[in-house]
Order: C-alpha cells, then sequence, then structure tokens
C-alpha cells in the first residue's frame, strides 16, 4: 500500500513539473523597411547666417547620381568658380579658398572619392549627418564620408560646415579676401591632418589666380557675379558608322570638347565604347 502510494506520487510530481514548463516559440522578426526621406542641403544653416531666401538656388534635386566629368584643373576652376563666390557672398568665405581646397580634396574633381560621391571637400559623416554616404579609405580604412547627388549640393554642405561649426568661428572674424590666414586658420582648425596644407591652398591660389574671384566679390558684391553655368550629363553608346565628328554635330557640342572630356588623345572610337556628354543647358 505505501509502495503504491509511493508511485502516484512520484506519478503526481513528474505531471506537475512537466505541466510547469513554458513553452516557448520563436517568432521570426518582421522586415522592416523605412524610406529615407530627401535631404534639405540647407538642413544645417546656422541660426545667425543667411536665410534659405538669401542664398543662391540650387538646381533641383535629380533624384539620381549625376556624374560630372572634368578633364582638368582649368575646366574645374571655369566650372565652380561662380558657385564659389557665390558661396562667398553668402557666407563669408573666400571664394578662392573654396575652390583650392576643392581642386585639392577632390583631385580637379576626378579623385576616387569625388567621381563616387560628388564630394568635393572630403567631408567626412560626422555625428548627425542623416544624408547619404559612402566608404572610403583615407586616414583610416573604410572611413564614412557624406555622398551628394550633384557637386553643387557639396559647394553648399562645405559653407554651412565651416559656418555651422565653432572652432571655425574665428576665421569669421578674418577678411573676406585675406586667403593666407585663412588657409593657416584651416589648418589650425584641424579641418585637414596634412601640416602642409595651408601651403598647398595657397599654391594652388596663386598658381592660377584664385583670388581674382575673392576681388570680384568684395568690389562688386554680388550683382557683378554671374549665374553659375548650368550643364546637361549624360552618355553615349557609339553605334556602327558614327564618327566622332558625327557625335558633337548630334549633340552640338565640339570634337575637342568630346575628346576633352572623354581623355581621348585621337579621333578613334569604336563600336560600343562609352562617351560622356556634358554641354550647357539652354535657357
Amino acid at each position: 500500500m505505501i509502495r503504491r502510494i509511493g508511485y502516484v506520487l512520484i506519478l503526481a510530481i513528474l505531471i506537475a513539473s512537466c505541466g510547469g514548463k513554458k513553452r516557448t516559440v520563436y517568432k521570426k522578426p518582421e522586415t522592416v523597411t523605412k524610406t529615407k526621406p530627401s535631404r534639405n542641403p540647407n538642413a544645417d544653416l546656422p541660426k545667425d547666417g543667411p536665410k534659405e531666401s538669401e542664398l543662391y538656388p540650387l538646381p533641383a534635386n535629380p533624384g539620381r547620381f549625376v556624374k560630372f566629368p572634368i578633364a582638368n584643373t582649368q575646366e574645374y576652376i571655369e566650372t565652380f568658380a561662380e558657385m564659389a563666390q557665390y558661396e562667398m557672398r553668402a557666407f563669408g568665405i573666400p571664394a578662392s579658398i573654396t575652390l583650392a581646397q576643392g581642386i585639392l580634396e577632390s583631385g580637379s574633381g576626378k579623385g576616387e572619392l569625388t567621381r563616387k560621391t560628388n564630394n568635393h571637400f572630403g567631408i567626412k559623416c560626422h555625428t548627425g549627418w542623416d544624408g547619404e554616404f559612402d566608404f572610403h579609405d583615407d586616414d583610416a580604412k573604410g572611413e564614412c564620408f557624406r555622398k551628394y547627388n550633384h557637386p553643387m549640393y557639396s559647394f553648399r554642405d562645405h559653407s554651412i560646415f565651416l559656418s555651422s561649426r565653432s572652432r571655425y568661428k574665428f576665421l569669421f572674424n578674418y577678411r573676406r579676401d585675406d586667403y593666407k590666414k585663412w588657409a593657416y586658420g584651416l589648418r589650425q582648425a584641424g579641418y585637414a591632418t596634412d601640416r602642409k596644407y595651408p601651403q598647398k591652398l595657397i599654391a594652388l591660389i596663386e598658381r592660377y589666380n584664385l583670388d581674382q574671384y575673392d576681388e570680384e566679390v568684395v568690389r562688386g558684391g554680388l550683382e557683378t557675379v554671374r549665374k553659375p553655368k548650368q550643364y546637361e550629363v549624360f552618355t553615349h553608346i557609339v553605334e556602327k558608322g558614327e564618327t566622332l565628328y558625327a557625335i558633337s554635330r548630334k549633340y552640338s557640342i565640339s570634337v575637342d570638347d568630346l575628346k576633352r572630356i572623354n581623355n581621348l588623345d585621337n579621333n578613334t572610337i569604336s563600336i560600343g565604347q562609352v562617351l560622356n556628354i556634358r554641354k550647357e543647358k539652354s535657357k
């Protein structure tokens, strides 16, 4: 009898312990896709800076990455000098400094980082950046850099970047056309790690006479600065029977421009070859 009771008690304990175990259910997590809104290029305008209505309006966001082929340093200057002047008028940063930094940081628009991000000033993501980005090896491997659909967004962001950070505040006490003080001040503020950064900027400014663009703004203000040229950029795939001359006629650009943009040494092209076409937009 006692043995039977013992069996019953053991059985009851086993049943109770089995019933007390919780059943674990593993639920597959749901995949949530977030759509990133288009970034306002003036989202970080400093409070004491220019109002949006006082700024040169940037081109409409194309919604896609626009390649902007530049053949050489002189073409880089001709393309972006007027934009640098508008940024100088609005923010007080010498156009010569903006252009020299752009030339140096972007390799005159031909550097790997610039070609894949349209980032002309080597501006890294930093805390608070909510725009597009890409990774590139710089001071360290795989660093995060800001990415723009169009180069002009990069120029505006450069102005906002310098004018909205306290460590660059002292620069705006300098004369707008004192490019030498600005060059040394940028190094002092920690913009670049290269000890010879100021000398490199000054050398570019003096070699290409970039200070002339500062003088134009200081002398005459915004009225003397022309609206920057707007370009249409696309590609053309060479078909059978086409010549460089025929393609130049088709797009109303010169053969020399076609060769310069595509780094061609002669007029020889082949079927299937992809040519970059860049022409000024009609007004």
